[in-house]
């Protein structure tokens, strides 16, 4: 587990022991009281009351009624919209309600269709530009995903990922960070990844610099058809190497490393940290996947934007209530109904996503143009350029084949460090930026491959 207490340190160029690559981070975690209040404030009775209103609009079909005040996706829609305002005036009108609206026609949209996002936005105070996202897809289906007019709940699929992102609203607008965070209520995610993908452009229009987008989708269940029944963690999948890598960044790739480090992936280890820290006995898994196997979500076209991106999906899925018409057969009750769910356990999920978003907020940035020398010697050299608001950085590394970043050392507020006998051939190495009230950004791996950073040419698409 990665440490997050800063000891500073104005060298500029340290040299490190050989012994030094064998033991332990030096520090314990920091501990954040307002992370652990945040949790705390997560309410698994106002987590039911959203899913209750969202299922009770019938169907949520992005081809459904958009003029009905009370079936359809429009309705659907207008009722999210108000519930931010409502979450807005409690908090001073902190949130900004944005709607980004598209039509679209083509795959699974074979008219003109559409598309709106409801959004939330919290400005933040000294780092606007830089944005935390969290999202889910309102949007709900049956076995037909072409049938807009049956009855489809959508209690897990998705209104459980969109009652966290309510919820992560209603309680993160309490507090003021330095960075932006967005709560994002997506459509069309059944079509074609709409939703998705006007998002990602919305984005990219506003000229965020979206240093983390939280997927939430199908987060709500803990009991699987098989009958397994998990509730003790929250799968969270992140890609490999980025959806932007051009073919010269694969071949540096093949020599330099970076086939586990994306900063999706990294991005993944953070909240897998902060889950142990604050969460337990509930904890983050890890995958390394985008997705499910042959499956994909919303956050696919942000990282095809180059924005970091994870999903969270719960531990053990029920696919008797996923695209499944309404319906007992055989004595099996099928459809995605709001009776199934398990809302203690998507509270957790929920607060994982909140202090993740929160931690990230309140900590500077990854360094930027992280690079590390050291090839046919004996000693490896990290380097990177400073960011805003970094007090100091850290420098982490790793066996090449350990899930978790396991030794650290303080950099102050150089922008240089040497780690003599640690050989540049047998280590991960990365570095992380450390507020002076001591959060920690996530540790960004050197090159193309690790930069939270999106490319100029995915920026400007």
């Amino acid at each position: 587990m990665r440490g997050f207490v800063f000891t500073g340190c104005a060298a500029v160029f340290l040299l490190i022991g050989a012994a030094d690559a064998l033991q332990p981070p030096p520090t314990a975690p920091a501990f954040h009281p307002l992370l652990k209040s945040i949790a705390a404030d997560v309410k698994p009775d106002a987590l039911k009351a959203t899913i209750d209103k969202l299922v009770g609009f019938g169907t949520r079909h992005t081809l459904s009624d958009t003029t009905s005040d009370t079936r359809g996706i429009g309705a659907a829609r207008r009722w999210v919209k108000s519930r931010f305002e409502e979450i807005s005036r409690e908090c001073g009108g902190c949130l900004t309600v944005e709607t980004p609206t598209d039509t679209v026609t083509g795959d699974r949209a074979p008219k003109p269709t559409e598309i709106m996002d409801v959004l939330a936005v919290l400005k933040g105070t000294s780092d606007p530009n830089r944005v935390i996202v969290i999202s889910g897809h309102l949007d709900s289906r049956v076995r037909d995903v072409m049938d807009a007019t049956t009855d489809a709940p959508g209690a897990d699929d998705d209104g459980s990922g969109t009652a966290a992102v309510i919820e992560a609203a209603r309680v993160l607008s309490r507090h003021k960070y330095p960075a932006t965070l967005v709560f994002a209520v997506l459509s069309g995610e059944e079509q074609n990844l709409y939703g998705g993908k006007l998002l990602a452009k919305y984005a990219q229009q506003q000229g965020w610099q979206v240093e983390a987008d939280l997927n939430n989708d199908i987060v709500g269940n803990t009991t699987g058809d098989n009958g397994v029944h998990e509730a003790g963690y929250v799968r969270v999948f992140s890609e490999g190497t980025k959806s932007t890598e051009t073919p010269e960044e694969a071949t540096r790739r093949r020599y330099y490393g970076g086939e586990v480090d994306s900063p999706s992936r990294n991005l993944g280890r953070f909240a897998d940290e902060l889950a142990q820290l604050y969460l337990k006995p509930f904890s983050v898994r890890m995958f390394y996947r985008t997705d499910r196997f042959q499956r994909g979500g919303d956050q696919v076209p942000m990282l095809a934007a180059g924005f970091p991106a994870v999903r969270f999906t719960e531990a053990v899925e029920n696919y008797n209530h996923e695209h499944q018409d309404v319906r007992v057969e055989n004595g099996i009750q099928y459809g995605d109904l709001v009776q199934f769910a398990d809302f203690p356990y998507l509270a957790n999920v929920t607060r994982v996503n909140a202090i993740t978003m929160a931690a990230l907020a309140m900590a500077p940035m990854p360094p930027a143009d992280v690079k590390i020398e050291g090839g046919v010697g004996h000693d490896t050299t990290v380097s990177w350029q400073g960011v805003p608001g970094a007090a100091g950085y850290r420098v982490w590394w790793r066996d090449t084949t350990a899930p978790l970043w396991t030794h650290v050392r303080e950099a102050g507020n150089a922008t240089t460090l040497t780690l003599r006998n640690v050989t540049i051939d047998d280590w991960f190495f990365g570095v992380s930026s450390v507020s002076s009230d001591g959060y920690e950004s996530p540790v960004e791996f050197p090159g193309v491959a690790g930069d939270f950073r999106p490319p100029a040419k995915a920026a400007e698409k």
